[in-house]
């Protein structure tokens, strides 16, 4: 018996250290296999922030390259929007023949104006070629012929250059020959015009002509001083700069105060902004960056008003209180500067947005593409302006959007000689369904962080409600387009002189471009009207009637400032009166 309970013993202890082991086995492998997922939990866990990192990476690479591509862009290719590639020389004529038939039927080109047409304006002077006098007896009898016609035989133009003269004005002195018996010695004086500038030798035309070729044709004082020289009159660069700061500020500015005030009474104006430098500003250094705000009347029926207005920066106070007492549509980019200005609707342009896209398009696809204005000669393809068959091709969604704005400019096309009501009509009728599928394929595009389409994409959703706003009225634009070829107007002249030096300097650029944009738009002569204005205005700058006078649409400008330049008929001496 105590050797079969040893052995009933020795089976049970073994039996339990089996079962322990295979306890402490299974503990061992649950704890195993709970190790290893947690070890593949925590690699998935890894993998995926990796993958991540990877498709930051990815994005951040896409963004940097497509930066460099815009500063590539930018620094050494072309600066315009019609971005069309050029065909080598020797590829033209290949091209002309092999290309005939992709020739749009729907381009129009104007018709060639007629020589007569061109040169209405200019004064006809006949020159008359007569008969040598050993040749005027008849051949056949030998008796004088007589002259019967004047036949005309061909027609040319004759440019008289540029002469500077020194006019010396003597005034005459009376002397009463009784009352000098008398000793009463009464004399009297005859009248002078008044002179332009003190103790200076400005006159109306030169100052006129010095603005000329500085503001309209963009030649700089510098420029200048080296035609003077030629011409025989050393003015040194910083005389003609002074007569500019001078007239300006004394003559000019009345008549852009004017313009101002008639500027504000309008209801639907546009503006815009553009950068430029002036090295001598108290309390900010040279390279401060400054502005030229410009401001502008909008397509209503009414005589057309430019103004630019220097300011030291960019804030919204700027347009504000320029703009105070104006109540209407202001149409103008999405800079929210603009939010400042009370008591007006924003109507955002679409160019603006349009570009947006352009610019996510890649270098390759963009350079095939042209951005074409309402009122660009050459209409936008059909082909390029539909969105629908875009996206059945599957182009990319930067090429998408644009087809949609470009689908709404060359609806616009259509639009430009109906009446503003006919033109809202029918902007409501065509124009509002491509808009509500716009905003509809928007909201399923999701780009990349960082990249151009996501700005294009946040820039439209963004100004969402103001871009629609031109559809209030249909005296608007779809485009700010009008102000951008003013601010154009200054970035020209500013690419040649660079910076003003002064302040003042800045103040009268703004005041004289003013005057030579209005009377640009006003189809007037702008030599002419500056030289009216520099004729007149000193002695009627304190006269409200004569300021009125000199507006660009009254009818005493009209009708000495529609012509070509004149310095002969009205001078300083026999101008006469203003008709007040």
């Amino acid at each position: 018996m105590g050797l079969f309970a040893d052995c009933h013993v020795f089976l049970y202890n073994k039996r339990n250290e089996n079962r322990k082991a295979e306890q402490a086995v299974a503990e061992y492998k649950g704890n195993s296999i709970e190790l290893l997922h947690k070890t593949i939990e925590e690699k998935d866990a890894q993998i995926q922030e990796l993958q991540k990192t990877i498709q930051e990476l990815n994005i951040t690479v896409a963004n940097l390259n497509e930066t460099l591509e815009e500063f590539r862009r930018k620094f050494f290719g072309t600066s315009r929007e019609r971005a069309a590639g050029r065909v080598p020389d020797e590829e033209a004529g290949q091209k002309d023949q092999t290309e005939k038939s992709t020739v749009r039927s729907h381009t129009r080109r104007k018709p060639k104006a007629k020589r007569e047409e061109l040169y209405k304006n200019l004064p006809v002077r006949e020159v008359r070629c007569p008969m040598p006098e050993n040749q005027r007896l008849c051949p056949d009898c030998d008796t004088v012929m007589e002259t019967i016609a004047w036949q005309f035989v061909r027609e040319e133009l004759r440019i008289t250059p540029a002469k500077v003269e020194r006019i010396q004005y003597m005034q005459e002195v009376l002397a009463c020959p009784v009352c000098r018996e008398e000793d009463t010695g009464t004399i009297v004086k005859a009248p002078v015009p008044t002179a332009l500038l003190a103790h200076s030798p400005a006159s109306p035309s030169m100052a006129a002509f010095v603005m000329y070729q500085k503001f309209l044709n963009s030649v700089p004082f510098y420029r200048q001083e080296m035609d003077w020289l030629q011409m025989g009159a050393p003015l040194a660069r910083e005389t003609t700069s002074n007569w500019c700061i001078k007239c300006a500020l004394t003559y000019f500015e009345p008549v852009y105060d004017r313009l101002h005030e008639y500027l504000v009474k309008r209801d639907l104006l546009h503006a815009d902004e553009t950068v430029c430098q002036v090295l001598h500003e108290e309390g900010r250094a040279a390279a401060s960056t400054s502005y030229m705000w410009i401001y502008l009347t909008g397509n209503d029926g009414l005589p057309s008003i430019i103004l630019y207005d220097y300011q030291p920066g960019r804030a919204g106070n700027y347009a504000k209180n320029f703009l105070e007492g104006f109540s209407g549509l202001l149409e103008c980019d999405g800079y929210t500067g603009y939010n400042s200005v009370e008591n007006v609707i924003l109507v955002c342009c679409l160019a603006h947005c349009r570009r947006y896209f352009f610019e996510a398009v890649p270098a390759a696809r963009r350079k095939k593409i042209k951005l074409l204005d309402i009122n660009s000669p050459e209409e936008i393809p059909e082909d390029a302006a539909d969105p629908e068959k875009a996206k059945e091709s599957k182009r990319i969604p930067a090429e998408i959007g644009l087809c949609y704005c470009n689908k709404l400019f060359r609806i616009e096309r259509t639009l430009k000689a109906m009446s503003p009501e006919e033109r809202k009509n029918k902007r409501l009728e065509l124009e509002v369904p491509v808009w509500d599928s716009f905003w509809s394929w928007l909201a399923t595009v999701e780009p990349l962080g960082g990249s151009l389409l996501e700005k294009a994409v946040n820039y439209a959703a963004n100004h969402k409600e103001l871009l629609g706003n031109y559809l209030l009225d249909g005296r608007c634009e779809i485009s700010n387009n009008r102000a951008e070829r003013c601010a154009k107007s200054y970035a020209t002249g500013r690419k040649n002189f660079l910076f003003h030096d002064t302040v003042n300097g800045a103040r009268s650029s703004a005041i004289i471009y003013s005057l030579v944009e209005t009377a640009k738009a006003n189809n007037l002569n702008v030599f002419q009207y500056l030289y009216t204005l520099l004729l007149y205005m000193p002695d009627y700058k304190q006269e409200p009637a004569g300021v009125e006078a000199m507006m660009p649409w009254n009818d005493f400008i009209k009708e000495r400032c529609s012509k070509v330049m004149d310095t002969e008929t009205e001078t300083p001496e026999n101008r006469g009166q203003i008709p007040l």
